[in-house]
């Protein structure tokens, strides 16, 4: 089982992803987060995980493919082509996966997948994440 707070400093409320399932370093990495009703976003006015939410979760999976130190920061760079197609609720999970496109000088460029059930709820064409330390 992978430590996530070993590699990522994000701690409640602002860590978006419960743990990585698989994970093949340098390429693509898998893992997911459970939507709860105890969730700090959810409230009377919005019942469903916000979908910016979820693109940070499929950001903080990639941080996963690449850092191997643990002194390394992975910060959101840049995103383009996503595609917010549904949502997540209280008692779903979110299975993410993120797989690495580019990978230069601590750049990663990746695309990302963020499903519920059986169906995709957002496509992310690309995700670059700045992995400072690496």
């Amino acid at each position: 089982m992978i430590d996530i707070p070993s590699v990522i400093p994000h701690r409640y409320p602002f860590l978006m992803i419960d743990r990585i399932v698989e994970l093949e370093q340098g390429k693509w990495a898998k893992g997911y987060k459970n939507v709860t009703c105890n969730e700090w976003f959810i409230t009377e006015s919005s019942q469903c995980m916000p979908s910016m939410m979820i693109v940070e979760a499929l950001a903080q999976l990639g941080a996963f493919t690449t850092s191997s130190k643990e002194n390394s920061l992975g910060f959101l760079s840049s995103l383009n082509g996503i595609e917010i197609i549904g949502n997540a609720y209280p008692g779903d999970r979110v299975e993410l996966y993120y797989e690495v496109i580019k990978n230069r000088r601590g750049f990663i460029l990746g695309k990302g997948e963020a499903i519920v059930g059986n169906r995709v709820i957002i496509r992310a064409k690309e995700i670059m994440i700045y992995i400072q330390g690496s």
